[in-house]
């Protein structure tokens, strides 16, 4: 089961000739998502060898140009190779005159449905939902209408212990309940013409009280759940680090290196460092840098003040692939 990001443009709001604005893909179980259309981005699906019609919804986190300005070219592309998919935009209010305006001079034709789902919350909220997936949007903190997404992976069916099954017996329900997560509670006594028992006769319990049979014996999680997070554009702020505590892996935007923070400051942007400490506070796993500044095209350097805070940072870079590994259980 695939969880990939894909990096498609780590430059900031200034063009630069090495590198294409904020836009990338995440896979989760065959579902891509694009996360911010920066200018040049169908370009860029396309070198990656990214299929635009496998584009399974669009998350624009704000309408500064370098997060929206490839949104009509992908759109158009989009149907003139003949989708007829309808298409999700999750993005602020602030996007709905942006999209009005491209469907008034070039939707006709266009071949399939473009929905606003519009981001409003102030807290973080579920706005995405699958049988294996959660997507939470939540505010950033960037002088205009920002959201950060969040991707969660849903926790796996429990499977049951072997060893557990041949102790116990269980029948189809408990068994159902143990995948459930629950704990399986028998009465006091002997019951030897229950059904599913082992061999027909098994002891509920050698005492008067019942016999309780915990969800953690008896049963394990095959897989852990994976996580994402993307915050981008924002200064710290209090609760971010809490909205994204211990996820496998956070994108976080350091547009500015640390010498350059009271700019980072009037911009409402993050320096290297801010975004390092916010990792290192959220416990997350893993922390993708990106969106440099114009000033500074080298992202080792970003990298290497990431990492005086925070060991596990690792710069971006177009086209740069980060895979979030399946952790089984060591039964399996």
């Amino acid at each position: 089961m695939d969880f990939q990001l894909k990096i498609m443009g780590s430059a900031s709001a200034r063009p630069v000739i090495d590198r294409f604005q904020s836009a990338q893909v995440l896979t989760v179980h065959g579902r891509s998502f694009l996360i911010d259309c920066g200018e040049g981005v169908q370009i860029q699906l396309q070198h990656f060898g990214i299929s635009s019609l496998k584009i399974d919804s669009i998350f624009i986190s704000h309408i500064h140009g370098d997060h929206v300005f490839g949104i009509f070219g992908l759109l158009s592309t989009m149907g003139m190779l003949g989708r007829t998919i309808a298409l999700n935009i999750y993005a602020p209010l602030a996007f709905g005159p942006i999209l009005k305006f491209f469907l008034s001079y070039y939707g006709e034709g266009l071949g399939f449905e473009i929905r606003h789902i519009v981001l409003k919350m102030k807290e973080p909220e579920l706005i995405y939902e699958t049988k294996s997936l959660e997507i939470s949007a939540f505010p950033l903190n960037h002088g205009i209408e920002t959201f950060g997404f969040l991707f969660k992976e849903k926790a796996p069916q429990r499977n049951v212990n072997k060893d557990a099954l041949a102790k116990y017996g269980f029948t189809l329900a408990e068994i159902a309940s143990l995948k459930r997560g629950e704990d399986i509670v028998r009465p006091a006594g002997r019951n030897d013409s229950a059904p599913g028992f082992h061999n027909g006769f098994v002891k509920y319990s050698d005492s008067d009280e019942p016999l309780i049979i915990k969800s953690e014996e008896a049963s394990y999680v095959p897989w852990i759940p994976r996580s994402f997070a993307y915050c981008s554009d924002t200064a710290p702020f209090a609760r971010e680090a809490e909205w994204v505590k211990g996820v496998d892996m956070l994108y976080h935007e350091t547009t500015y290196l640390a010498e350059y923070a009271e700019l980072a400051a009037t911009r409402h942007h993050s320096t290297t460092l801010q975004a390092a400490q916010c990792a290192k506070d959220a416990g997350v796993g893993r922390l993708i840098i990106g969106h440099y500044s114009s000033r500074n095209r080298n992202s080792s350097v970003y990298e290497k003040e990431c990492r005086s805070v925070f060991p596990e940072s690792y710069a971006s870079n177009d086209g740069s692939v980060f895979d979030l590994p399946l952790k089984k259980h060591p039964l399996l």
